[in-house]
């Protein structure tokens, strides 16, 4: 492995992960403009050879298509791969909501379609990717403990920001993982959430953590989004437009921690490795450019107090808003 990736616990779960992952929603091609195949694997590439090891991924990614471009890149080298990837959204059915896997049985029917296009007869990591919309959780439970046990999956969590669901789901102390949008604008969860994980053992997995591009510091009040963003709706809605004007007001106010080695993206992925309950931040990667630029954030020291506590002064401790999708 690189030198220059550090590595952290996935919680109690024995499963070592590099604290900069790869998130892989962007590379289903769907949801955030064209996405290039072959420079997708090429990232990919780039990152293992980095010592990137924690690819995230999810059935409805373009879907199914992003896990089978992770399936594609694996071939040959499955080892050096700590999968995560997510089960739920599929198929979900918005009049009853609830999602289509209304039997165990067919939760784990589910999974063997996520294998299958990952290639795969094993998940590293498991996650189910509903929450309090569905309320079929105790199937999913059933379900992650029944795959636990025949070696499909390694461990289990959930993607939620919704601290009474995430307890429910860990009732009996078995979640093994928690994925949740966190960044310097959108500290809320530093409050009881991150501290809980903590104090249960759970492995925290950061999205989110540039606040969907707002963080790096590119965008102005007249940026244009592509077809195919769904981003384009911070313009066409004039709420979410309001809300889009005033994060980059923060964005300028974060500007004086700007250096020579370090834009704004990397500072937002060094605030979100400075929580101690975190154990690795997945931002979402379409070239090999992108995942150059992660990188660093791992490869410079950590930020020191005096920089947290500007990252503070703008943005207060456990304040911010929720980035969507929560």
């Amino acid at each position: 492995m690189n030198g220059t990736m550090k590595y952290r616990d996935l919680g109690k779960t024995g499963i070592k992960v590099s604290e900069i992952g790869m998130g892989l929603w962007a590379a289903g091609g769907d949801a955030w403009g064209k996405t290039e195949d072959q420079e997708v694997l090429r990232a990919i590439d780039y990152a293992l050879d980095q010592g990137v090891t924690f690819f995230d991924t999810a059935d409805v990614y373009g879907s199914g298509h992003s896990e089978e471009l992770l399936g594609k890149a694996m071939a040959g080298r499955r080892d050096k791969f700590i999968v995560a990837t997510k089960i739920g959204w599929r198929d979900f059915d918005g009049e009853k909501g609830r999602s289509a896997y209304t039997k165990v049985d067919k939760f784990i029917a589910g999974v063997e379609s996520n294998l299958k296009r990952l290639n795969t007869d094993y998940i590293d990591v498991l996650q189910s990717h509903i929450d309090f919309r569905d309320p079929t959780m105790e199937i999913f439970l059933e379900g992650f403990q029944r795959l636990k046990e025949a070696g499909k999956i390694r461990a289990y969590g959930v993607s939620t920001s919704n601290f009474e669901y995430l307890k429910a789901f860990n009732h009996d102390g078995k979640a093994n993982t928690l994925q949740i949008d966190y960044s310097i604008l959108n500290r809320t969860s530093e409050a009881e959430i991150l501290p809980y994980c903590r104090a249960q053992g759970l492995g925290v997995i950061i999205r989110g953590a540039i606040a969907m591009g707002i963080l790096a510091g590119k965008f102005t009040a007249d940026t244009r989004f592509g077809e195919g963003d769904f981003r384009r709706r911070w313009h066409e809605n004039p709420e979410e437009y309001k809300v889009f004007l005033k994060d980059l007001e923060t964005v300028q106010a974060l500007r004086s921690l700007e250096r020579p080695d370090r834009n704004l993206a990397t500072l937002a992925l060094q605030f979100v490795l400075a929580n101690p309950a975190v154990s690795t931040v997945i931002p979402g990667i379409k070239t090999v450019a992108q995942m150059e630029a992660n990188l660093k954030a791992s490869r410079l020291p950590p930020l020191s107090a005096e920089e947290l506590a500007a990252i503070d002064h703008v943005v207060a401790p456990g304040k911010g808003r929720k980035i969507w999708p929560a």
